[in-house]
C-alpha cells in the first residue's frame, strides 16, 4: 500500500490496520497478483530506500508506505500484528511518542524507516529479534539511550541513527556511561546471586571446619604439653613407676 507524498494529516488510522486481515497471516505460501489472468498493472514504491517499479502488484499487501505526509500521534501497536509485512515506511511525518516494542513481532520485515519524525525514548531491545531486517533508519528523531546490540543491529552503520543526539553506543562514537548501559536480565542476576550464595555457604563451612580443627589441635597439644611438664617435674624413673601403677 503506497500512500506516500500526499497531504494526509491526523493520527494514523488504527482501525484500517486492524482490517488488514491478510497481512496478519505470515504462513501464506503462494502469492497472487492483480490481473494476472487478463491484464497487468504496475506501481512505483520506495523499497529499502530506493524507488522501484513493481511490474506486478500482489493481491496480499506486504508493504506499507505512508511517508512524506503530515500524520501525527503515536505509532499504533496494532501494526505489530501484520506479520506478513515486508516493508514499513512511516518516515517524514510528525509522529510522536516511543517506538512500540510490538514491531518486533514483524518477523518477516526487511526494511523499516521511521526517520524524520519526532519519536522519543529508547530503541526497544526486542527489535534485535527481527533477523530478516536489512534496512533500518531511525535518523532525525529525538531518541535517547544505548543502541541495542545483536543480530542485524551489528550490521547497521551511523546513518541509521544520525541526528539523534541522545543515542550512544555502537556504531556511534559516543560512548554510553554506566547509568545508560543496558542492565543485565533478572535471570542473570538470579544466577549470579545463587552462585554468590553457594560460595558464601562453602566459605562458612570451610571456616567452621578450620576453627574446629584448630580447637581440637589445641586441646591435644595441651594434653601432650601437660604430660611433658609432669614428666620433667617428677623425673624419668618416678614417672615410669606412676605409669606402671596405673597400667597395673
Amino acid at each position: 500500500m503506497d500512500l506516500s507524498d500526499n497531504q494526509f494529516s491526523g493520527n494514523l488510522p488504527s482501525n484500517y490496520f486492524q482490517s488488514f486481515m491478510a497481512m496478519m497471516d505470515a504462513q501464506r505460501e503462494k502469492m497472487k497478483y492483480m490481473g494476472e489472468d487478463y491484464y497487468q498493472d504496475s506501481v512505483v514504491v520506495t523499497i529499502k530506500g530506493f524507488s522501484i517499479e513493481l511490474v506486478k502488484i500482489q493481491t496480499i499487501l506486504t508493504t506499507i508506505d505512508l511517508s512524506k505526509n503530515n500524520f501525527e500521534g503515536e505509532i499504533p501497536e496494532l501494526i505489530g500484528k501484520l506479520k506478513s509485512l515486508k516493508g514499513l515506511n512511516l518516515s517524514h511525518n510528525k509522529l510522536t511518542g516511543s517506538i512500540p516494542p510490538s514491531l518486533a513481532n514483524l518477523s518477516n520485515l526487511e526494511w523499516l524507516d521511521l526517520s524524520s519524525n519526532e519519536l522519543v525514548g529508547g530503541i526497544p531491545q526486542q527489535l534485535t529479534g527481527i533477523t530478516s531486517l536489512e534496512v533500518f533508519n531511525l535518523s532525525k528523531n529525538r531518541l535517547v539511550g544505548p543502541i541495542p546490540r545483536g543480530n542485524q543491529f551489528e550490521t547497521f552503520d551511523n546513518s541509521s541513527y544520525r541526528e539523534n543526539s541522545g543515542l550512544c553506543g555502537f556504531p556511534l562514537s559516543k560512548i554510553c556511561n554506566s547509568s545508560e548501559a543496558p542492565q543485565p536480565s533478572q535471570a542473570k542476576n538470579l544466577e549470579q546471586k545463587n552462585e554468590f550464595d553457594f560460595w558464601k555457604v562453602a566459605a562458612m563451612g570451610y571456616a567452621c571446619g578450620l576453627v574446629f580443627g584448630i580447637s581440637m589441635g589445641y586441646v591435644l597439644l595441651s594434653k601432650e604439653m601437660l604430660v611433658v611438664m609432669i614428666r620433667r617435674r617428677v623425673g624419668g624413673e618416678r614417672w615410669n613407676r606412676v605409669l606402671r601403677r596405673f597400667q597395673g
